[in-house]
């Protein structure tokens, strides 16, 4: 990864949550499909079944990493498997929480628009939902649940098993946003649908999938060529299939050493911020994202400030919006305190060095603002 900044000297990356770096091996790979083997994979001749191949190595490797018992299908990302699951499912009642991503939220909305009864579940202090509501809330006529298992501003950890069981007791169907948790964080066996995306684990922007279990039926969201099994009709890049597979397998083959690695950082990054108030669950949580918050903050002027810092104010889907994040003022935040809170998120290719050389820009930068 290029790591200069040119005159203002080299950029430490600390944003993992809105994207990572790509690993070389699945560079390496996409190459040779995007300068020789160029061929349709729906194409029936020779050069056509030799890349569709790649597409299916690619589906297998990205599918070790799911519960046993489904089908992969690929999408242009997550927001469109997330959309494609939602939209397309029976209907009835849709019960989500109050700080999912906004492509679920918005989707919701639009269905709510349509007709649809929609629950949005409230959390509590640490993010987590409240489970006495959602035991109310998931009633028979509800045909289908959506929960974040990682959330992507906070990195909490929702109980998607104890959702998904309460969903399949009233009859829905259980829909995991497994984006920030896929291949770091075990994906319980009852969802009945899981959406992922490469770009999150060191593969290439562009792709992500949807995975249903065996049995799941939904409608299509787009009509064309019934590629991807009637469900996703379009042309697929072997190129970028490529390139998820061999970032999942690497997830896979690395994430011993992954797992220490950030356990690592994520204890050093709590003694070099140890002045902030951590946002959200300090024990149901994945380690790579700390969100933290210090009184006489603004977030968005500290960014400003730390130029070669790479971390963010919340979802880089909202970023520049100058709305305070709704997953923190879902916890309860006010607005002063949530337009006071960072998020650094760290992983595979972080060093120590970079994050205390941070950490020491940060530091310093927020007590110069802070000072009277």
């Amino acid at each position: 990864m290029d790591r200069h900044g040119g005159a203002g000297g080299p950029v430490i990356y600390l944003d993992y949550q809105a994207t990572t770096p790509l690993a070389p091996e699945a560079f390496e790979a996409m190459v040779p499909l995007l300068r020789d083997q160029f061929a349709n994979p729906h194409s029936a001749h020779r050069a056509g079944r030799m890349v569709a191949a790649q597409v299916e190595l690619a589906r297998d490797a990205i599918g070790q990493l799911l519960p046993p018992g489904g089908r992969l299908l690929f999408t242009s990302g997550a927001t469109e498997a997330l959309n494609i699951a939602i939209q397309g499912a029976p209907a009835g009642g849709i019960v989500t929480i109050a700080t999912e991503h906004a492509a679920v939220l918005d989707t919701v909305a639009v269905m709510r628009r349509m007709g649809r009864a929609v629950t949005v579940l409230p959390v509590d202090g640490d993010g987590l939902v409240d489970m006495e509501a959602a035991a109310r809330a998931i009633v028979p006529g509800v045909a289908l649940v959506v929960a974040m298992l990682v959330n992507n501003e906070i990195g909490v950890i929702q109980p998607v098993g104890a959702l998904a069981e309460l969903a399949h007791g009233a009859g829905a169907l259980f829909l995991c946003d497994a984006v920030q948790g896929y291949g770091r964080v075990p994906i319980p066996d009852p969802c009945d649908m899981v959406a992922i995306s490469a770009h999150k684990i060191h593969g290439p922007k562009g792709i992500g999938a949807l995975w249903l279990r065996d049995g799941v039926k939904i409608d299509p969201l787009i009509h064309g060529g019934g590629q991807e099994g009637g469900l996703r009709s379009g042309t697929l890049s072997p190129a970028l299939c490529a390139g998820f597979g061999v970032a999942a397998r690497l997830m896979r083959e690395q994430a011993e050493a992954d797992r220490a690695h950030i356990a690592a950082l994520s204890a050093q990054a709590h003694a070099l911020f140890a002045d902030w108030t951590l946002n959200g669950s300090a024990d149901a949580r994945y380690p790579g994202n700390l969100n933290i918050r210090r009184a006489g903050i603004d977030g968005a002027r500290l960014l400003s400030d730390c130029r070669n810092m790479s971390f963010s104010l919340g979802s880089a889907c909202a970023s520049g919006s100058g709305r305070p994040s709704h997953v923190l003022r879902a916890l309860g935040l006010s607005d002063s305190q949530a337009r006071g809170s960072v998020r650094i998120g760290f992983g595979r290719y972080t060093t120590s060095a970079e994050l205390e050389e941070a950490a020491k820009v940060i530091n310093g930068a927020a007590t110069a603002q802070a000072a009277p």
